[in-house]
This record gives C-alpha cells, structure tokens and sequence, in this order.
C-alpha cells in the first residue's frame, strides 16, 4: 500500500525552508538567496520513494507585514498549514527562537497536525548552539526534532524517516518521477529573478518581480522566452539594467544557461526592464502579476 501526503515547510524568513525543500526533493527546485523573502509563492515539490510521496510544499517566511503583498505572503502561510497532512517546522541553529517562532508553533499546534521541527544550519553553529536550540524547541509537544545542515545533505534522510510515517494512505498525487507541479513559465521567472537577487542591493530585491510574457519553441527545438523585470519606480529601471545595458546582460547569461540545464534544449532568454508603480501595494497590480 502506497501513502501520499502534504508537507507544509514553515518558518520565519531565510532559515533555509527553500535549501530543504531541494534538498528532500534531491533537485534544485526552488530559488534561494540570503535574503528575506525569497520565496512569494507556495511551490511544490515532489519527494518519491517506492512506497511514499511527499508533497513538500515550501511557503513564504513568516513576518511583520509592511505592504499588501506581504499580508497576501502570511495568508498563503496559514493557508498552507492548514490543508496539509503534516509540517516541517524550520528553525535556524545559530539565531535564538524568538517571536516569530512562537508565533508559528502556536498556529502548529493549533492546526492539530502532526509537526516535525528541523534545526538549520548546523554547519554554522557550534555544539553547544545546537543542543540549546533542541532543547528549547523540544519544550513544544511536536513530534520529533531533528538537527540537520541542508546545505550539506546531513540529517536530510533522518527528516524523511520521520515524515513518512505521518502521510495517509493513498494514491501518489503526482507520477514518481516528478519534483515539481511548477509551471514552465514560473520556473523560467524565477531563475531570473534569483540571479537578480544575488547581486542587487538594499531595498531593491523587494520592489523586483519578474514575468514571462511568452515561451515559444522554434523549429531548431531551441526556447524562445520572452520575460519582464518590474520595478517600482523609474529611478530603479536603469539599475537592474546596468551601466551599459551589463547587469541584464549579466543574469540573462546566468539565468539562461541554468534553465538550459533544465530544460534540455538551447535557451534564447530576452529580458525586458518596466516600470510598475508602487506594484506591492496596490491590489489590481499584486493579482495580474501573479501574487
């Protein structure tokens, strides 16, 4: 008998929720930087084994709102742990358990789901660091706490071992060789927009989006994609573009070697700078781009 389930992996900005979540998965799925945030949407990712499916469902970090894209950011979090079978409940070696956290354990237990809490980042925190954030985490009735370095793959398969016995029995959601429900036209965004994130500075990743307008596949089997860089205001178009047009050329060529590795086939990658004016707080412009 097979058992499939949802996974919500939660918790407070850049503890590395996105780094485990490819992890488990065994692929780089979701995008990840230093910065708060990374992630606006729930993505998904597929973790099979024979007899197991986890669907890891990685959510935005949790925090004090500023705009209305961050309170749409929040929703998606209690929505997500909601409806899932279980959660992976992320938290950062080395930083003490603060607000935040408790906030999230409380929705947690709330929620009635089962909850399995991983201790990031161990890499960087000393013996001592970790075994005083086990301990204070272990004072939540949750399931099981495990200390693992999701950059480095250690304790990633104790994770598993405690997530899989909580899925219910059932059918695989999605076909076994399958790690992401992500669209193409997401996926493509999203490696950009990364590529932006690691070399822009100060509040200017923040006010950043990017769409793909088209994909379209040539009679050679190469990928035309056609994808625009929002930004909030005039002054910052000329900045994601670079003196002499270098920075967009710069992540175009990164971007577009990376989604060649995905996809399989020669990229032509054409970036567009816009303009969308104060995109974050304003409803109309939050949905037709997507959030």
């Amino acid at each position: 008998m097979t058992a499939a389930g949802f996974v919500s992996v939660v918790g407070r900005p850049n503890v590395g929720k996105s780094t485990v979540v490819n992890a488990l998965v065994g692929e780089k799925i979701v995008i990840t930087s230093p910065r708060p945030q990374t992630t606006r949407n729930t993505i998904r990712g597929v973790a099979t084994n024979a007899e197991t499916q986890l669907v890891l469902v990685d959510t935005p970090g949790l925090h004090k709102p500023r705009n209305i894209l961050g309170e749409r950011l929040n929703t998606l979090v209690y929505g997500s742990i909601a409806e899932a079978d279980a959660a992976l409940f992320v938290l950062d070696a080395a930083q003490p358990i603060g607000p935040g956290d408790r906030l999230i354990a409380e929705r947690l237990a709330e929620s009635g789901s089962p909850v399995v809490v991983a201790v990031n980042k161990t890499d960087r925190a000393s013996r001592a660091e970790i075994l005083g954030q086990l301990e204070r985490a272990g004072e939540w009735d949750f399931n099981a706490f495990v200390p693992i370095s999701a950059l480095r793959g250690d304790g990633i398969e104790a994770v598993r071992d405690e997530l899989e016995p909580l899925m219910p029995e059932g059918p695989f959601f999605f076909p076994p060789d399958m790690s992401s429900d992500q669209p193409d036209r997401f996926l493509a965004a999203e490696r950009v927009r990364e590529k932006y994130l690691a070399r822009l500075r100060e509040e200017l990743p923040h006010s950043l989006a990017v769409v793909v307008d088209d994909i379209e596949e040539r009679d050679s089997g190469s990928l035309y994609i056609a994808a625009s860089v929002y930004v909030e205001r005039a002054s910052q178009k000329g900045m994601v573009i670079g003196k002499g047009g270098e920075l967009i050329k710069a992540v175009g060529e990164e971007a577009r070697r990376e989604l060649e590795h995905l996809f399989g086939v020669p990229i032509y990658l054409d970036l567009r700078a816009k303009v969308e004016k104060d995109w974050q707080r304003r409803d109309e412009t939050l949905d037709r781009l997507g959030f």
